[in-house]
């Protein structure tokens, strides 16, 4: 069976992609590693490379290399009181409805969440409930709604749901959800209160206790400068010992115990190489590249205006834009792809060749697009090569 495999594929791995290239990813952008994660991708690569030196048995309390540190100043970024490192923010929104929900229980997300969350909800269990956005153009999160929700459920079940939970910044249009008042109404009616920071903290400031966050879902390969995968799972002291709860099991003919490891995280986050160590050493530019967030909201806002200057183009989402990650509607350049042999590939070759990356393969009716962490003239670059693009296909531009 062996001799049938083409082992050959597997190795010299390539991206085929060159650093001369612009990559506008929309999921990638806040993800890139600085030089001081890709030292410490080298120097800890290795499986479980962080754990020479782990006398407790758990990842989170390591000392060297400082583990340990590193969740108490995670915590302080944050806000927050307590932080755990997961396999990923999915893994730590699972970990949340794990401990907090018991089956049949309801949840309410809102309709804007990532796929992730519906499925930590499924698999735990619970009952759905959507909060509807307001639909094309804006596709905006009414705050209220929630409240809407909680008292539809109470009315239906007679009691509120387990846990709500709110996309901060959603994927598909890059919308910032307001927060604070959605936790200001879970307080209210006491329900415990999610908030998925995947595309915001790491790139932009998030404070949890502002927000009267529960617990605060972070994804370090998409917004914290690390490899993947890890997550970072932020709460309050209020929660912590039920989120991070040990295990009591004994095995009933060894009498083996495991009374340090933390059962929602399997004993021990998953994260011992690689991840947690590029988190670590993106951390101190990860902390100022916040403080900078306002940069990145006038570099999004002037690429919006540049393609909104393309005859039929436009941004979708709440506007002005206040988040570097975009979606735009480009119905021109799709009735170009639909006679074009590439058809919906055309755009995204068409980038290629001026060395941009990043839309993906077969969007041309509309694709999304970030530019965080671009310089100036990148963004400018990019801008000019769309306008390039509908020139030499017919559509107008406005000079």
């Amino acid at each position: 069976m062996i001799k049938s495999m083409d082992l050959n594929k597997y190795k010299n791995l390539t991206r085929g992609i060159s650093d001369t290239y612009v990559n506008v990813h929309p999921i990638q952008r806040g993800g890139v590693l600085t030089a001081e994660a890709r030292k410490a991708l080298l120097e800890f690569g290795d499986g479980y490379s962080v754990c020479d030196y782990c006398f407790e048995s758990r990842v989170d309390l390591v000392d060297k290399p400082p583990v340990h540190d590193f969740t108490g100043d995670v915590a302080e970024f944050l806000n927050m009181d307590d932080v755990r490192f997961t396999a990923g923010c999915r893994h730590a929104k699972w970990a949340v409805m794990h401990m907090v929900c018991e089956p049949g229980d309801t949840v309410v997300v809102d309709a804007l969440a990532h796929y992730t969350s519906y499925l930590a909800a499924e698999a735990n269990k619970l009952c759905i409930v959507e909060v509807p956005h307001n639909g094309y153009p804006m596709f905006e999160i009414d705050p209220q709604g929630y409240a809407v929700k909680f008292e539809e459920i109470e009315q239906k079940t007679g009691k509120l749901p387990s846990i709500a939970v709110l996309t901060h910044v959603d994927y598909r249009y890059g919308n910032i959800a307001d927060a604070e008042k959605v936790g200001e109404i879970c307080k209210e009616y006491g329900v415990p209160f999610l908030l998925n920071t995947a595309y915001s903290s790491g790139i932009m400031p998030v404070d949890g206790k502002k927000l009267h966050v529960d617990f605060l879902c972070g994804s370090g390969h998409k917004s914290w400068a690390a490899s993947a995968p890890i997550g970072i799972l932020a709460t309050t002291y209020e929660w912590s010992t039920r989120v991070f709860n040990k295990s009591t099991c004994r095995g009933d003919w060894s009498g083996r115990g495991f009374s340090k490891k933390e059962v929602a995280l399997f004993g021990c986050s998953p994260v011992f190489g690689a991840p947690v160590a590029t988190l670590m050493a993106s951390f101190p530019a990860v902390v100022e590249r916040v403080k900078h967030w306002d940069k990145e909201v006038r570099n999004a806002q002037y690429f919006v205006n540049e393609l909104e200057k393309i005859e039929g183009f436009h941004q979708m989402g709440v506007k002005p834009k206040q988040h570097p990650l975009m979606n735009f509607e480009s119905l021109p350049l799709h009735e170009i792809a639909e006679k074009d042999k590439r058809r919906g590939y055309f755009l995204y070759h068409e980038l290629k060749k001026r060395k941009i990356v990043g839309l993906h393969p077969g969007m041309s009716k509309n694709f999304k697009i970030n530019t965080y962490g671009l310089k100036h003239e990148q963004i400018e670059y990019v801008a000019n090569a769309f306008k390039d693009i509908a020139r030499e296909n017919g559509i107008k531009v406005e000079e």
